[in-house]
């Protein structure tokens, strides 16, 4: 298993891949897995690997909390697609042949010729980059909401949700679900930008409705 080396552009698109339909390396929370592998990139994935630096970014907001995160960190060559062997850190002489060689010749004293062509180089590679069209990352939620108890004015307690409002939220469709004992829970929709709204923020901007809501769980996660 692996992600090929974390610090060269394939191994990082190897990760945005695996990442396309996760929101974490393992499970569906942050862990040990995602700091194991969040220490070993070098740097932010790139604007294009969205995926890649859409996790980078949510993890790094734990760099506080890291070492509290549920979990055994193991070797980096444990998470990964199971077909791709962990090279990070290896020596390596070999070349993507997608990557554009930005530096040019590595002599001492560069030529007035590969000078230009590393200049061109370099501005064709930022005119493609450019060019490329941002993709938002979003997801689909099915949020639990649930009361008190079964005197819990249901009408205010889904009023208070929906007026949480933040960029990148949109509210969806809500229903009743009765939970027994004369108890309904409110089941509500939403759909979020990844890099914007987060189910931590949620939880904590819907359970601040403290005379409503009892507490709030993820029914359903979906990427769209």
């Amino acid at each position: 298993m692996g992600f090929g080396d974390l610090k060269s552009a394939a191994g990082l698109r190897v990760l945005n891949d695996f990442l396309a339909d996760r929101s974490y390396i393992e499970g569906y929370v942050p862990s040990q897995a995602d700091i194991a592998v969040f220490e070993a990139i070098a740097a932010p994935p790139p604007a294009d690997l969205f995926h890649a630096l859409r996790w980078y970014n949510h993890i790094k907001s734990y760099e506080k909390q890291k070492a509290s995160l549920p979990g055994v960190k193991k070797a980096l060559g444990k998470y990964g697609p199971a077909d791709i062997e962990d090279t990070t850190g290896a020596a390596t002489d070999s070349k993507d042949d997608d990557d554009i060689d930005l530096f040019g010749s590595d002599d001492e004293e560069e030529s007035e010729e590969a000078k230009k062509l590393r200049e061109e180089r370099l501005a064709q590679y930022e005119s493609k980059k450019s060019k490329k069209p941002a993709v938002v990352a979003k997801s689909s939620l099915l949020l639990d909401v649930k009361p008190w108890d079964d005197e819990t004015d249901m009408a205010k307690l889904e009023e208070c949700v929906r007026s949480i409002q933040a960029d990148g939220l949109v509210w969806g469709s809500s229903k009743l679900v009765p939970v027994g004992y004369g108890i309904k829970k409110l089941q509500i929709q939403c759909v979020v930008e990844d890099d914007k709204v987060g189910t931590d923020m949620l939880e904590e901007r819907i359970t601040a409705f403290e005379d409503y809501v009892q507490s709030m769980d993820v029914a359903a996660f979906n990427k769209i």
